[in-house]
């Protein structure tokens, strides 16, 4: 069951893609699209995860329309990104997707840039055999180094953190992760 759902909506996540914006094509652009993935570490953040997990998810960075960059071409911008995959502990594997608007700091041919951001996540499972993360609704924190390599392709590290922020209670915590995220920039 969960490989239909999960080939579904990368399949739905393709296509949506695909589509052109036609109300504010010059205004709102995908910049990128990836590949990343990561495990949980040491973490700065909250508690010490019980679990050892890893995600691994599509994602897509939208670019929008507000920001300001001086003559050298270094500036501000603004960005969404999204993202569907899946995330694993202890052998049970559930459905996550992301959205999180973020700010970007970069120069604007996009060769080296550093995004911050937060946003929200859906799983379709909360519990996991030595942890519980609260419930299918977390928050989420970005922060991300990435950098054109060759052409349009990228690399990157996220520090990606996602909790409940104890809206499921005080007994229950989320988890860090540090990915790494190879793109394709337009």
């Amino acid at each position: 069951m969960f490989g239909i759902t999960l080939r579904l909506t990368m399949v739905s996540l393709a296509l949506f893609l695909c589509v052109p914006w036609p109300s504010q094509a010059e205004e709102i652009r995908v910049n990128s699209i990836g590949i990343r993935g990561g495990v949980t570490g040491s973490s700065p953040i909250g508690e010490k995860e019980v679990n050892y997990f890893q995600q691994y998810d599509l994602m897509a960075n939208w670019s929008l329309p507000w920001g300001w960059y001086s003559d050298s071409g270094w500036g501000v911008g603004t960005r969404l990104m999204g993202s569907v995959g899946a995330v694993t502990a202890s052998g049970d594997t559930a459905l996550i997707s992301t959205v999180v608007p973020g700010v970007i700091f970069e120069k604007k041919d996009g060769w080296l840039s550093l995004e911050v951001g937060g946003g929200a996540a859906l799983l379709s499972r909360h519990r996991f055999p030595d942890q519980d993360i609260g419930g299918l609704f977390q928050l989420v924190w970005d922060t991300a180094v990435r950098a054109k390599v060759y052409g349009g392709l990228g690399v990157g590290y996220w520090f990606h953190h996602m909790s409940d922020a104890h809206l499921y209670g005080s007994n229950v915590h989320g988890f860090d992760l540090h990915m790494i995220e190879v793109s394709y920039r337009f």
